[in-house]
């Protein structure tokens, strides 16, 4: 995608501990303009969202999403020197490309600002 610029890894390297208890990784960090601003894309997999009886829903990872921007997404964006408008934080339960298809894919997004050291909630 025009625009788009990678930052950080492009495979799974960190495990993050997160609220609900599952195991997360991150997939890749992206920097993209839009519409004047520059949004910061944290992209992360979680197999536990994939849908099943053990799935983690909506409702239990929306915690580790807020989690993920405070204590991911703002030390990162400072160790970087990134400065952003918007922080999109989003899990998928397998690594999918950004911008493509996969109807078999469960993902979840969030959007946030970054305000006095913390994640204000956007809603998407």
């Amino acid at each position: 995608m025009a625009g788009v610029l990678a930052f950080g890894l492009a495979a799974p390297a960190f495990a993050f501990d997160v609220p609900s208890g599952q195991q997360i990784d991150l997939q890749e960090v992206l920097v993209e303009e839009l519409g004047g601003e520059t949004w910061l894309r944290f992209r992360f997999i979680a197999p536990q969202i994939a849908e099943g009886p053990e799935a983690i829903g909506y409702d239990l990872a929306a915690p580790d999403m807020e989690h993920l921007c405070a204590s991911v997404a703002l030390p990162y964006m400072a160790e970087h020197a990134l400065a952003g408008q918007v922080i999109i934080v989003s899990l998928a339960d397998r690594a999918v490309d950004f911008g493509a298809a996969d109807p078999d894919a469960t993902q979840y997004f969030e959007a946030f600002r970054a305000q006095d050291d913390s994640c204000i909630w956007e809603g998407l």
